[in-house]
């Protein structure tokens, strides 16, 4: 790729009418992936190019260029298994949680027994179980876990429900969480977030990986 940087769109914030003004990190995937130019191409699943155009656009301008490297991993990625919709939600917020502000941790803690629910009904495990990623977040927050608890026991989420709105409002909430943190770098943290999200993809939907991730979403909590 990096013989035609050239003849590349440029990565900007927002959408682009054509390669000629830029490219958001979604456009840029349609337009390698042979597509119609778009920012929503079919070559990727929408939860997954719903977070890397949020990465994108909350990323400084003097970042995103090492965001670049990225776009091909993510081209071929799509799948209509509920559990890449579950694991992408609980990967942004279980990223987000331990950093965001006291007022969305809440919200955040929700999602991630959400996202947990999801995945143990899709699984056919028993209610309540937890991974590892979730323990470890859940537990440097505790107060908005054990009231996350409370909450979400009177709560009951449809599949339809999670995939719709549950699971987009998880990836949202946790990028503005990592956006407005008070963190060194939440560049770097954003940019972890993808590749973390992008290789969780990859094992699911058993696509090769094709990138070297630099910064784990988790090395800059």
């Amino acid at each position: 790729m990096d013989n035609h940087l050239d003849h590349m769109p440029i990565l900007s914030r927002g959408r682009h009418r054509n390669p000629k003004r830029g490219a958001c990190f979604m456009e840029l995937a349609s337009y390698l992936a042979g597509e119609r130019w778009s920012d929503h191409p079919g070559c990727t699943h929408p939860l997954l190019a719903a977070l890397a155009r949020l990465v994108n656009d909350n990323t400084s301008d003097e970042s995103r260029s090492k965001l670049v490297h990225l776009v091909p991993s993510i081209i071929g990625l799509t799948s209509d298994d509920l559990r890449v919709d579950a694991q992408i939600a609980l990967r942004c917020a279980t990223a987000a949680l331990p950093v965001a502000a006291a007022e969305r941790q809440l919200a955040l803690a929700v999602s991630v027994l959400a996202a947990e629910e999801m995945m143990a009904r899709l699984d056919g495990a028993p209610s309540g179980r937890m991974s590892e990623l979730s323990v470890r977040a859940m537990a440097q927050v505790p107060h908005a876990a054990q009231q996350a608890h409370k909450f979400s026991r009177a709560a009951r989420i449809t599949e339809k429900g999670f995939r719709r709105y549950a699971a987009p409002n998880a990836v949202q909430l946790a990028v503005v969480g990592i956006v407005q943190a008070c963190i060194p770098d939440p560049d770097a943290l954003l940019r972890g977030l993808l590749e973390d999200a992008i290789t969780d993809c990859q094992a699911m939907i058993k696509k090769p990986v094709e990138f070297s991730p630099t910064d784990s979403a988790q090395a800059v909590i």
